[in-house]
This record gives C-alpha cells, structure tokens and sequence, in this order.
C-alpha cells in the first residue's frame, strides 16, 4: 500500500470515528466503508476499519449488515480483531430486552425547531444573570459535657500487646 493510500485511510478511518463519537452514524458508515474499500481487509488496520464498520452498522440500524460482517471477521487473520468480532457477534445476537414504558424518560424530539426557536431555549449575551451564592455553613458546638473521656484502657492493652510481640520477636531472632 502506498503512502498516499494509506494516508488517505486513515483520514477517512478517523473521520468515521469522529463521526460516529459525535453521533452521526450515516456519515460513520459511509466515511468507514470508503476506508475499507481502500484499506487490505486481511491487515491489522482493515481489521480495526471493519469493526468500527460493524458498530457503525448496528448504530445506524442496519443490524443484518453488522452480523454479517461480524461473522467475516471471525475468520479474520489478526487474533485480536477475531476476538472482537466474537464479542460483537455474541452481543448482536443476543435477545433484545423489552423494557416497559413506565421506565422510560421521553426525551422531546428538538429536531423541528427553527433555528431562531431553538436560540429562545439559550440566554442571551447581555443578560444579567446573578447567582445566588451558598451560605457558609457553620458546624454546631460540641457539647464537652455529653462527651465521654472515661479512660477505656484499650491504649494501654495494645500497647501491651505490641510489646509482648516485640519482644517475642526479638527472642526468636
């Protein structure tokens, strides 16, 4: 592989990571598909390229596609992306939970909103914003009557006891 091409790689590898980080996971399928196009799938590189693919498909929804590349990589040459891909592949197939309305948090959908809508939700640059400040807590006074200085002896027993081992070491030594 030339340098060219494998610059050209890892741009469009870590562009696919970015985008995928950043949530938007069509542009991660597409930026992650054109890098293992162009990368040799058999090498360390196109291993990594192909499972973030993998992730990238089950983020975007496409979950058959996901399984099927992950079954591929199981046969892949690099041990370490078969052993990812045997940990995807087990995660990908597995159940899907349902979980009951009741313990869902509904998250409105912020995606309708006119540009000058969604900038009433911010505070404008001029506001006068005061912040309350928190009031220093004092602690309340002991009172050393209900306190209980009555000698427990329990200094003077491990004292003792430190002793007594101290010396029984130095006499077997």
């Amino acid at each position: 592989m030339t340098s060219e091409k494998l610059e050209i790689v890892q741009t469009q590898y870590q562009a696919g990571k970015v985008a995928f980080e950043g949530g938007q996971y069509a542009k991660a399928v597409k930026s992650l598909e054109a890098a293992s196009a162009l990368v040799d799938r058999a090498s360390r590189l196109g291993g990594e390229v192909q499972i973030w693919l993998v992730t990238a498909y089950q983020a975007s929804g496409n979950t058959e596609g996901a399984i099927a590349l992950c079954r591929q990589l199981t046969r892949h040459p690099s041990l370490e992306t078969r052993k990812q891909a045997k940990r995807l592949i087990f995660i990908l197939e597995a159940p899907q939970l349902t979980i009951p309305p009741e313990w869902m948090v509904k998250i409105p959908d912020l995606t309708a909103l006119d540009e000058n809508e969604s900038t009433s939700f911010q505070a404008s640059p001029n506001a006068d914003i005061k912040y309350a400040k928190p009031k220093p807590t004092v602690p309340e006074p002991v009172d050393l009557s209900q306190v209980n200085t009555k000698d427990n002896r329990f200094i003077w027993a491990a004292l003792v006891a430190t002793i007594i081992t101290f010396c029984c070491l130095v006499w077997l030594s």
